[in-house]
């Protein structure tokens, strides 16, 4: 409640609201965006939702350099604003923990930041306007675990598996939105060496060797591919 006390803002632009049909895109990070040339087509669109810390900067011609809104987690958080271009752009923590809460609420406040609890260190400089920033509902969390993804709910209602930042920014579309498309999402087929985002050379295998935690990322590999 003290977070939402400082971050309090909830609302759409109107122009986005009074839209009467919104035509949005969920721009995924995956290699498959690199030599698409799809910037022009990805900035046609009325929303364009990216992911975590996906830049936009030197990557227009393929992503687009348009960003409505950005779904990310503390440690996926960028503190640099010129990889996204666009001052405006609404950021939407997306709460994996009751730690990333506290995150955002010491970002806020200025406070001390915290470190312990996190697979990564989040920045700490975070120029992002409060009035900027969104918190996702824990429903669409529900929604893309228990609908979307048809994972059983356990007896205390914790979800075992979590779907990935990227399902739930689909999710989130398919309900405010009239039109969705994704682009860029899914692994390398069959192939563990090949670069898994547009925008470095980070491979599946080096992925799994390091602190990030990919193990139900990569069991949704043939989910994403569709």
């Amino acid at each position: 409640m003290r977070v939402l006390a400082v971050a309090n803002d909830f609302h759409i632009p109107q122009e986005i609201e009074r839209l009467q049909c919104k035509r949005c895109i969920v721009v995924g990070s995956g290699y498959r965006m690199k030599n698409s040339s799809l910037g022009e087509i990805i900035n046609k669109y009325d929303i364009v939702i990216r992911l975590n810390n996906a830049p936009v900067h030197k990557f227009e011609k393929d992503v687009g350099n348009k960003t409505t809104l950005r779904f990310f987690y503390p440690e996926s958080a960028f503190s640099d604003p010129v990889l996204d271009n666009n001052p405006d752009t609404l950021m939407v923590l997306v709460p994996f923990k009751s730690l990333d809460i506290q995150w955002i609420k010491t970002i806020v406040n200025n406070e001390m930041r915290i470190r312990k609890g996190f697979w990564k260190k989040p920045p700490i400089i975070w120029n992002v306007k409060s009035q900027n920033i969104r918190i996702l509902n824990p429903y669409f969390m529900r929604i893309a675990a228990t609908r979307l993804l048809g994972k059983n709910v356990t007896t205390d209602k914790v979800i075992a598996q979590k779907p990935t930042t990227g399902f739930m920014a689909i999710s989130f579309a398919i309900h405010f939105c009239d039109l969705v498309h994704i682009a860029g999402f899914g692994y390398p087929a069959f192939n563990d060496t090949q670069s898994v985002h547009y925008y470095d050379k980070s491979s599946v295998n080096n992925m799994m060797v390091s602190v990030h935690p990919l193990s139900y990322r990569h069991s949704y590999r043939q989910k994403t591919e569709t």
